[in-house]
């Protein structure tokens, strides 16, 4: 699998690796990420290599995808996370992406969430994209909305038993 997924303009889309712990142990004790997606009793750097080993690693090697890390362009900082998360009761895969407070609100979601997209349709040869998300997540609907996602349903979890959103995007509506 090559490193580097994706990249827009400001953004660059790559692999995670377990050199990335540090990031993800900062970016899943965000309140965002808690509030929105949920504990992952992720508080040390050991537990954050072990999310990315039964996470996004375990994900490339069964799936050929996962979730990524997105990073400046220019500086090369990482800033959050954007990627493709297959769920035992979802039929299609489904966008996940997530970033530090300090990066929301400057397009960078849409930015890399569009050439994530178009890696799934055009490398990964998907013809839907699903999304999930709180109903009170407005900041991710306003996003989904925006990429041309249509809420499809309300789903109940298997795993933890919450009333989501569902969200679809086929690849003929993607622009």
């Amino acid at each position: 699998m090559k490193s580097v997924i994706a990249e827009s303009e400001r953004l660059i889309l790559r692999i995670l690796t377990l050199e990335d712990s540090d990031f993800i142990l900062e970016l899943l004790n965000t309140e965002g990420w808690i509030k929105y997606i949920g504990e992952r009793n992720v508080k040390t750097t050991r537990q954050a290599i072990d999310y990315l080993k039964n996470g996004p690693l375990k994900s490339y090697e069964n799936n050929g995808f996962g979730l990524y890390l997105v990073t400046l362009k220019d500086t090369g900082k990482a800033i959050g996370m954007c990627g493709f998360i297959k769920r035992d009761y979802l039929d299609h895969i489904d966008i996940g992406f997530a970033f530090l407070p300090d990066y929301i609100g400057k397009g960078y979601a849409y930015e890399i969430a569009k050439e994530t997209l178009r890696y799934g349709f055009d490398e990964l040869q998907k013809d839907k994209v699903l999304a999930i998300c709180l109903p009170s997540n407005a900041s991710s609907i306003k996003l989904l909305e925006k990429m041309s996602f249509k809420l499809n349903k309300m789903i109940l979890t298997n795993d933890t038993h919450e009333e989501l959103s569902l969200y679809a995007l086929n690849k003929e509506d993607f622009h």
